[in-house]
């Protein structure tokens, strides 16, 4: 699987609730791929894949909930919306408590599943666009050494060079010279302007 436009990815082990699926959303020209098991979705997908997940809850092999579980372990953000026949309250709010952007039971009306699929595509743009930020900011910072992202780190907080030269005891002109490396290497045209990078880098919480 590779695909970088936004893909609606059906995993069910009923061969009929993907084709019918698949054949409505298309309808709306939205991309979809289909999966008979939680195993084979994870073995295609790549963390390029963006759109968002259709998942069965009750499948042989992994189910929707465990396969729920795989993807936030591993730090895969694909927005996912849940689709059974087999649902409760209990479990729903498991689910959705969980991050899943809908919990549905099947049948389901075709616009409310387009409702839902177009907002987990929309959620799934927006950490995609989030993601190209950070990695932008982190690349930005990749040359730095390390007493150049101690200077970093203390002067978008607010230290001034004297203080920045007492609490890594070194000289006031040291810390002018790292800063202005620092400057250089992130292309930071301000102080501002670095620290907006820091904070899209996450190196600050």
């Amino acid at each position: 699987m590779s695909t970088t436009k936004s893909t609606v990815f059906i995993v069910d082990d009923d061969a009929a609730i993907r084709d019918s699926l698949s054949l409505m959303i298309e309808q709306e020209n939205i991309a979809v791929q289909s999966f008979e098991s939680a195993e084979a979705f994870l073995d295609a997908y790549r963390p390029e894949c963006r759109g968002c997940a259709i998942i069965d809850i009750r499948m042989q092999g992994m189910n929707g909930m465990e396969l729920h579980e795989v993807l936030l372990k591993n730090n895969i953000t694909l927005p996912v919306i849940f689709l059974t026949g087999h649902g409760d309250i209990p479990m729903s709010v498991r689910a959705i408590k969980a991050g899943a952007v809908d919990f549905l039971t099947k049948p389901v009306t075709r616009e409310k599943l387009l409702t839902s699929i177009r907002s987990a595509i929309q959620k799934s743009e927006i950490i995609s666009s989030e993601n190209v930020i950070h990695q932008e900011a982190l690349s930005r910072l990749a040359d730095l050494t390390d007493r150049e992202r101690d200077v970093m780190l203390l002067a978008v907080q607010g230290y001034l060079n004297k203080q920045i030269a007492r609490e890594l005891g070194i000289s006031h002109r040291t810390v002018e010279i790292h800063k202005s490396k620092i400057m250089h290497k992130t292309g930071a045209v301000n102080l501002l302007d670095l620290a907006r990078i820091v904070h899209e880098s996450d190196l600050i919480n």
